[in-house]
């Protein structure tokens, strides 16, 4: 028997920056996880992450599973969380600054 589908939404990193980002159901990238699109249907998780394969801006990117939250997708696993807070090493540069939670 077949494992039901978990709900996922999709990242990668920013070409440039290498910023963890996230796609939006509008087809732009978010840092925000929030913003992400929580996609609940496998067929077009993986044709959603085939768009996504193709943006010059991106490198990476891969499903992540996720769960409805009360201001938008959640991370359900530890690694996504981690990397929703950004580099781990110590407060410096875009990290300081409020705008980049």
């Amino acid at each position: 028997m077949s494992r039901a589908f978990t709900a996922k939404i999709i990242t990668a990193n920013d070409l440039l920056a290498g910023d963890v980002i996230y796609l939006t159901a509008d087809d732009q990238w978010s840092r925000h996880h929030a913003e992400a699109e929580l996609i609940e249907d496998e067929a077009h998780a993986q044709l959603r992450l085939l768009d996504a394969a193709r943006a010059k801006s991106a490198v990476g990117a891969y499903l992540a599973d996720a769960r409805k939250g009360q201001n938008g997708p959640e991370p359900v696993h530890f690694r996504e969380a981690f990397r929703m807070r950004g580099p781990s090493n110590y407060a410096h540069g875009k990290q300081v600054e409020p705008d980049h939670v």
